[in-house]
């Protein structure tokens, strides 16, 4: 069963905040996740993105996979240990 690390979308409609989730990757996107890494909320200026670098980290190392979208927010707060993609 392969786990990633995606987003998982919460907030009102045309108004999005997005929780950095661990999941497996059979389960909806805003469904059952196993972790919460962080947050993102594009809605700030500027946005707002907050990572558990100690939580992400081992999830990398445990092997989970990072969306192409998480990985650039990692890459862009520059941490982490770097995604494995």
């Amino acid at each position: 069963m392969a786990v990633k690390i995606r987003l998982a979308r919460h907030g009102s409609k045309k108004r999005p905040f997005y929780r950095i989730v661990v999941a497996t990757s059979e389960a909806p996107r805003d469904g059952r996740y196993i972790d919460q890494v962080g947050i993102y909320d594009p809605t700030r200026t500027p946005e707002r993105v907050e990572l558990k670098a100690e939580k992400l980290a081992a999830w990398i190392a445990r092997g989970a996979r990072p969306t192409q979208t998480v990985a650039q927010l990692i890459r862009r707060r520059g941490g982490a240990g770097g995604p494995a993609a």
